[in-house]
């Protein structure tokens, strides 16, 4: 997984612009997330399942103003890694997701998007970034 300012998935590639960062802000930020799936053979032609939801340092999920009120900043969904002729047995397929939103996130504190997949969690399947305190302005004098 990789933060990125933008994040796009054609022809099968990840396009990733701004990527790689781990502070951002404060105010809107724009904000990529790029995951690269490394499906085994065994779980191929199988629909696999996921989740990405954003989450505050103590654990909690993350929500935004949206309509009819706040709305946890998550995306989801399903694929199925189909085996290609001609691969060779035992080979991994690669399945690339990109998921992009604007981010209203208050200042100086810690962030962590969390993935999910068929229900299941991992520490490696996590990716954290903070928020900056707000430049002080040094007035002419």
């Amino acid at each position: 997984m990789m933060l990125a300012d933008h994040a796009q998935v054609a022809d099968g590639k990840l396009f990733i612009s701004g990527g790689g960062w781990s502070v951002c802000g404060p105010g809107p930020v724009a904000c990529g997330v790029a995951v690269l799936f490394h499906i085994p053979w065994q779980h191929t032609n199988k629909k696999i399942s996921f989740t990405l939801r954003l989450l505050d340092e103590d654990g909690t999920p993350v929500s935004q103003p949206g309509p009819g009120g706040g709305q946890e900043i998550q995306a989801g969904g399903q694929f199925e890694a189909g085996r290609p002729a001609g691969l060779t047995p035992g080979s991994e397929i690669n399945v690339p997701i990109a998921f992009n939103t604007v981010l209203q996130l208050p200042q100086d504190a810690r962030f962590t998007w969390v993935l999910e997949i068929d229900g299941q969690a991992d520490e490696g399947w996590r990716l954290s970034f903070a928020t900056r305190e707000p430049q002080s302005q040094v007035l002419p004098g």
